[in-house]
């Protein structure tokens, strides 16, 4: 038996690898800062998180078009483009701070959500020349680049976000250069236009519609489970600054627990990938979404450090079993020449769940209880609902009867 060629597949992977590293460091330092600094400008509590949630929504409507895009002009192309969104939204945050205009800096904020949504794809472009067998623990690998994101991000924001007059705006100028720094590895992404291009003049049926494509009962798996991991991490981590500040620990305290979170979420992709080629997605999955469970417990159980450090800590983990088990389910359960469709339709719904969790987290924060501790409850009873739906979608897919291939 002929072992398939992943070597272009693992040169993608390196630089991918690498791109989350630095460039990825931006995500976990602008979701700390933004819901303090938005409190800082908004007036209101209630709106503290609502520039975070601009930037998951500008991910949300950036994700149908930038797929479309990179479908039919290359990754590398959808890529320069979040980098370059990415440094024009910190640019515009770093002025409304500086003339203290709250439209500007949700403005801006919505501009970084192309970026994170052009990172949301580096997992998708791991996969793309990867083999059945290589496929998930390239996903895999990519997302445990973000182990030095979770460092280099909250690190670099306690050196910079004091270090001048108005806070927080050094850590938006790091931010700017974090982007920039992209321009020196994209150029060598092994994935071109004409590659994209060359998948759709192979023989076969045509591609199915965006209607087909949520018919599949596998995708429809996928998707949800992509949805309720995500979503939950991130309503948690969103209000974890706000619950920690207001339960009387100061921002650096906020920072570590943050820090520890994203330690968890990309450590264990080192072999997430090796357990989903072995036992299979659905099982990885199920496992996450327990864990996500688990977090929750916690997180109901008080608000000490070590609370918010073991809620977060096993936040994190679910994230990379749910998360990580879903993109792979989704990578292998469409043609390529379908996966324009597929994966700009999947990133619109997750991160309009995202959207919609980041929204609410800081009113459930901080208008659905007097204290903080009761803002804190109520994010965590949240969980329980979505970690039903996706179980039973779970369950549902288990027990459907095996289609031949």
């Amino acid at each position: 038996m002929t072992l398939p060629d992943d070597r272009l597949a693992r040169r993608n992977v390196a630089l991918l690898i690498a791109a989350s590293a630095i460039i990825g460091a931006q995500m976990p330092l602008l979701f700390i800062v933004g819901g303090l600094a938005g409190g800082m400008l908004a007036g209101n509590p209630c709106f503290a998180t609502l520039p975070i949630t601009c930037i998951v929504f500008g991910s949300m409507t950036t994700a149908p078009w930038l797929s479309a895009l990179m479908q039919r002009f290359g990754r590398r192309a959808g890529f320069f483009v979040g980098i370059t969104g990415g440094a024009c939204g910190a640019a515009i945050s770093a002025y409304g701070l500086s003339v203290g205009s709250y439209p500007l800096f949700l403005l801006g904020s919505y501009f970084t959500g192309i970026y994170m949504s052009a990172q949301g794809f580096y997992r998708f472009a791991a996969a793309d020349l990867a083999s059945d067998l290589f496929r998930p623990k390239a996903i895999s690998f990519v997302l445990a680049g973000g182990l030095v994101s979770a460092i280099l991000g909250p690190q670099l924001n306690k050196l910079v976000m004091d270090g001048f007059a108005i806070p927080f705006l050094g850590s938006y100028l790091v931010v700017i250069g974090l982007n920039l720094f992209g321009l020196l590895l994209f150029p060598f992404l092994a994935v071109s236009k004409s590659e994209a291009r060359s998948d759709q003049a192979e023989p076969g049926p045509p591609p199915r519609t965006r209607r087909q494509l949520l018919g599949d009962a596998r995708i429809q798996t996928a998707m949800i489970c992509g949805m309720v991991s995500y979503a939950l991490m991130n309503l948690v981590m969103t209000s974890t600054p706000l619950a920690v500040v207001g339960c009387g620990f100061d921002a650096s305290r906020a920072s570590d627990i943050v820090s520890a979170h994203v330690l968890a979420m990309y450590v264990p992709s080192f072999f997430t990938g090796h357990l989903i080629a072995r036992f299979g997605a659905p099982k990885i999955i199920a496992i996450g979404l327990a864990i996500l469970a688990a977090a929750g417990a916690v997180g109901l159980a008080g608000v000490e450090l070590t609370h918010f450090f073991g809620a977060l800590i096993l936040l994190g983990l679910g994230w990379n079993f749910g998360y990580i088990g879903a993109t792979s389910m989704l990578a292998g359960s469409h043609r390529p020449e379908e996966r324009g469709a597929a994966q700009g339709l999947n990133d619109m719904l997750v991160f309009g769940c995202v959207t919609i969790a980041s929204l609410a987290s800081g009113s459930l924060m901080n208008c659905a209880g007097g204290t903080p501790q009761e803002g804190w409850t109520a994010v965590n009873l949240a969980m329980a609902p979505f970690l039903c739906l996706a179980g039973a979608a779970l369950i549902r897919l288990a027990l459907r009867p095996r289609q031949p291939a």
